[in-house]
């Protein structure tokens, strides 16, 4: 594991589209076939990172919370599952129908969506308007495995409650922090 922080994708940045399987229900699912939204979380996520795990509770929670209110979350996993297995899409599906996820979790095999965002780490989330421009990136909140601070989900949750009421949100915007995506091509070091 090598942590790593998020590339801050542009605010402002068109949301790229794509069209990936999710592994919930072995369907195609597609991010221009979503009806207009309030607001559209797009994360990425993996099965076995740490940190991914450590936050996994409040963010089902936030997901709850938030999406009766016009918010879609999508996530996905991007890893290189002949290095990583724990992430194959049926390990995806396995994990995602125990945590009852209510989402889209989708396999980006080629690795191409997590490029196209310029996503670095799990757990890496992008928040788009209606309109699908990039209105926060960065992390769900300054907890990390073993710092001690508690999963709260302020910064994610700042930038819904800003996007929801119309509010400027704020021009800070921390990086995520978390395992390194696990690139296809990357070098081997034995």
């Amino acid at each position: 594991m090598a942590l790593t922080f998020s590339t801050m994708l542009p605010l402002g940045t068109t949301a790229p589209t794509f069209t990936l399987a999710n592994v919930i229900n072995n369907k195609i699912f597609s991010l221009a076939s979503v009806p207009a939204q309030t607001g559209t979380v797009i994360m990425f996520i993996c099965n076995h990172c740490p940190f991914v795990k450590h936050i996994m509770e409040k963010l089902l929670e936030i997901v709850n919370t938030y999406e009766s209110q016009g918010i879609q979350f999508i996530a996905i996993s991007s890893n290189d599952i002949n290095s990583y297995p724990d992430d194959a899409p049926e390990k995806m599906q396995a994990l995602a129908k125990k945590l009852n996820f209510n989402f889209p979790y989708l396999y980006d095999e080629d690795q191409s969506i997590a490029k196209a965002y310029r996503a670095a780490c799990t757990p890496d989330f992008y928040l788009f308007d209606a309109s699908l421009k990039l209105a926060y990136r960065g992390r769900l909140d300054d907890s990390t495995p073993g710092n001690k601070i508690p999963v709260s989900g302020k910064d994610l949750r700042k930038a819904l409650d800003c996007l929801l009421t119309h509010t400027p949100l704020p021009p800070e915007q921390h990086p995520s922090q978390g395992c390194n995506i696990k690139w296809k091509d990357e070098v081997k070091l034995n």
